[in-house]
C-alpha cells in the first residue's frame, strides 16, 4: 500500500502562483508514474499532469502547458505541481496519484492505484 499526503492548496488571485506537494509513504519502490488530476464543481475529474518516475518524462493537459510544471524528488518521495499564471478556470480540488502499472496511458485513471485526499485550489478573478 501507498499513502499520499498533499499540501499547498489555497486561495490566489488570477495570475498568481501556487505549488502543490504530494509525499508518499509505504511501498513506493515500485512506483512507475505519478500524476495530478483535478475536479471542479459539477464536472468530472480530469487529468492535469503526469511524470514517469524512472526518467522524468512528463505529460500535460493542453490547457496547462507552459503554465504548470510537474517534477519529482526521488529522495523525498515527493511530486510537485508548480502552477503559474493561474486562471479562475483552474479552480478545483487537485488530487495526486501514484501507480505501479507500466502503461503509456499516464493521462488516464488506469495508470494509478493510489490517490491523495485532495487539496482545494481557488483562483479569484
Amino acid at each position: 500500500q501507498v499513502q499520499l499526503v498533499e499540501s499547498g492548496g489555497g486561495l490566489v488571485q488570477a495570475g498568481g502562483s501556487l505549488r502543490l506537494s504530494c509525499t508518499a509513504s509505504g511501498r513506493t519502490s515500485s512506483t512507475y508514474a505519478a500524476g495530478w488530476f483535478r475536479q471542479a464543481p459539477g464536472k468530472e475529474r480530469e487529468f492535469v499532469a503526469a511524470i514517469r518516475w524512472s526518467d522524468g518524462t512528463t505529460v500535460y493537459l493542453d490547457s496547462v502547458k507552459g503554465r504548470f510544471t510537474i517534477s519529482r524528488d526521488n529522495a523525498k518521495n515527493t511530486v510537485y505541481l508548480q502552477m503559474n499564471s493561474l486562471k479562475p478556470e483552474d479552480t478545483a480540488v487537485y488530487y495526486c496519484a501514484r501507480g505501479d502499472r507500466r502503461t503509456p496511458r499516464l493521462y488516464s485513471d488506469y495508470a494509478y492505484d493510489y490517490w491523495g485526499q485532495g487539496t482545494q485550489v481557488t483562483v479569484s478573478s
